[in-house]
């Protein structure tokens, strides 16, 4: 018997302020830059890339390729990109290792 798969796209989950909050803060908790970014672009296709694209500044396309599995954000795009949807990025000491 044949089995159906179907295509999950979890950027369809994140339809709720709480649900890209508990995401993102998953997201920078592993300390994985190339997760962080994937996760982050799962975010901007879930508002919509085309929105994105208006309020930063930036094509669609060069969204879609920083944000990609091979791509490599620059600091400055991340951070438009983090400013575009309303989410912010605070650093906190672990202990005293400052």
């Amino acid at each position: 018997m044949k089995q159906k798969l179907y295509t999950y796209d979890p950027a369809t989950e994140l339809n709720s302020v709480e649900a890209i909050e508990l995401f993102m803060t998953d997201a920078f908790e592993t300390g994985n830059s190339a997760y962080i970014s994937k996760a982050l672009g799962l975010v901007a296709r879930a508002k919509g890339m085309t929105v994105i694209a208006r309020k930063t500044g930036l094509s669609r396309e060069q969204l879609y390729r920083s944000f990609s599995e091979h791509g490599n954000p620059t600091l400055k795009t991340t951070l438009v990109v983090m400013q575009a949807l309303g989410l912010d990025m605070t650093a906190k000491v672990h202990g005293d290792r400052v």
